[in-house]
């Protein structure tokens, strides 16, 4: 009976096959096809990730008004750069405290504490103060504290 089994079990195997074979042809046609449009799609997004980087780069170039607001304002064709190390130094050289030279800029001592560390970064209405108060001479300074100490 063993002969016979097996006999038996090829046959269904080799029938199951014939019968399965078109089927899977057209599987695998289909796999082969969904496999180049994939790749085709993964070339597409590449292209397309490229392009966009390079125009983000091309935007970055470009300044906007936006990034000008935020510490890049212009002056004379050359672009005025907050620098920590500048306000130190302008603080030393007007022989003021921390707290007046706070009140020149309208902020809090804090932020100019944080500002003069390198902690945190000025807003841009606050650049354009700094950018004032850098510019001034030492007795315009003290005048200027003189004056708000007297309102």
């Amino acid at each position: 009976m063993t002969t016979f089994s097996n006999a038996f079990r090829s046959e269904v195997v080799r029938m199951a096959r014939k019968e399965l074979k078109p089927e899977l042809q057209g599987m695998r046609k289909a796999l082969t096809s969904h496999r180049s449009e994939i790749a085709a799609l993964k070339r597409e997004v590449k292209t397309l990730t490229s392009q966009l980087k390079a125009a983000q780069r091309a935007v970055k170039a470009t300044a906007t008004p936006v990034e000008e607001e935020r510490g890049a304002a212009r002056r004379g064709g050359r672009q005025w750069v907050f620098k920590p190390e500048a306000l130190t130094a302008k603080r030393a050289e007007l022989g003021v405290t921390a707290k007046d030279m706070a009140k020149l800029l309208q902020a809090s001592p804090l932020s100019l504490s944080k500002w003069e560390t390198g902690k945190a970064n000025p807003r841009a209405a606050q650049l354009e103060r700094i950018r004032a108060v850098l510019g001034l001479g030492k007795r315009k300074a003290l005048a200027l504290l003189a004056e708000g100490e007297a309102q």
